[in-house]
C-alpha cells in the first residue's frame, strides 16, 4: 500500500510537533510546513531534533496568508514526497488580542488573514487532486473560542468560527467523492507557551474546566489521527470539541 502524504501548515508549533508525530505513528509521510519568519535554519534544527527522536520529517516553507507562497509550499512537498497531499492539516494560526474598541485594522486583518484566508490558500491547492484520487481528509484546527467567543478575541473568534463554516460547506461538496472535512476545537492546552503563564494565572484556568487541567497537545494530535484514518470516512462536518467540558452544547 502506498503511504498517505499528510502536511501539516504550522507544523514546527506548539500543537503542530504533536499532530506531526500522532500523524506519523500513523502511518502517515509527513510534512511540517513553516513560516517562521523565513528563519530556515530553525526549522531544519527543528528537523534534526525531531530526527534524533526517531521522526523523519520533512519540512516546507510556506506563508500561509500568501497565495503564491502557499503554491510554492504545495510544489515543495510534491517534490520531496513524490506524491499530492492525501491529508491537510489547516493547523496555522496566530493572536493579536484587543478590546475591539481599540482594535486596529491591522490586529483585525493579521489574524483573519492567518487563520481564515489562509485556509482557502491552502486548500483550494490540494482538493482538486484529492478528487481525482477519490480520497482525502481536510482536517482544520479552531478554537473553543469560537464556540463560546472569548473577552478581547473578537478577530480571532471570528476567524477561528469562520473556520468551522467552511468546513461544513466545503463537507456537502466533496462528501460523496471520498473526501472528509472536519473541525477539530481546543481548549486550553498545556504548550510551551501556556507554560511560561504564571502559575497562579494558570490554576485560575483550571479552575473553570470540568476536568481541572490543561488539555496536552498529543489529545490534540490523537484527535487528528483518529480523523485522518482511512476507516474515519463516515464523519464528515463534524467539530470535535477536546476541551475538558469547558464548553458543552
Amino acid at each position: 500500500m502506498t503511504q498517505k502524504i499528510a502536511l501539516v501548515t504550522g507544523g514546527t508549533g506548539g500543537l503542530g510537533v504533536s499532530i506531526c508525530r500522532k500523524l506519523a505513528d500513523a502511518g502517515f509521510k509527513v510534512v511540517a510546513g513553516y513560516n517562521s519568519g523565513g528563519n530556515h535554519e530553525k526549522a531544519k534544527a527543528w528537523q534534526e531534533e525531531q530526527r534524533a527522536d526517531g521522526y523523519n520529517f520533512e519540512v516546507a516553507y510556506g506563508d500561509v496568508t500568501n497565495a503564491e507562497s502557499c503554491k510554492e509550499c504545495i510544489d515543495t512537498v510534491e517534490r520531496l514526497t513524490g506524491g499530492t497531499v492525501d491529508v491537510l492539516v489547516n493547523n496555522a494560526g496566530i493572536t493579536r488580542d484587543g478590546q475591539f474598541k481599540r482594535m486596529s485594522w491591522e490586529q483585525w486583518d493579521e489574524v483573519l488573514s492567518a487563520n481564515l484566508d489562509s485556509m482557502f490558500h491552502m486548500t483550494r491547492l490540494v482538493i482538486n487532486p484529492m478528487l481525482e484520487k477519490g480520497f482525502g481528509r481536510i482536517i482544520n484546527i479552531s478554537s473553543v473560542n469560537a464556540q463560546k467567543g472569548q473577552f478581547g478575541q473578537a478577530n480571532y473568534s471570528a476567524a477561528k468560527a469562520g473556520i468551522h463554516g467552511f468546513t461544513k460547506a466545503l463537507a456537502q461538496e466533496v462528501a460523496s467523492k471520498g473526501i472528509t472535512v472536519n473541525t477539530v476545537s481546543p481548549g486550553y492546552i498545556f504548550t510551551p507557551m501556556v507554560a511560561k503563564i504564571d502559575q497562579a494565572i494558570q490554576d485560575k484556568i483550571t479552575s473553570t474546566i470540568p476536568v481541572g487541567r490543561f488539555g496536552t497537545p498529543d489529545e490534540i494530535g490523537r484527535t487528528v489521527a483518529f480523523i485522518a484514518d482511512e476507516e474515519s470516512g463516515y464523519m464528515t462536518g463534524a467539530d470535535f470539541s477536546v476541551n475538558g467540558g469547558l464548553h458543552m452544547y
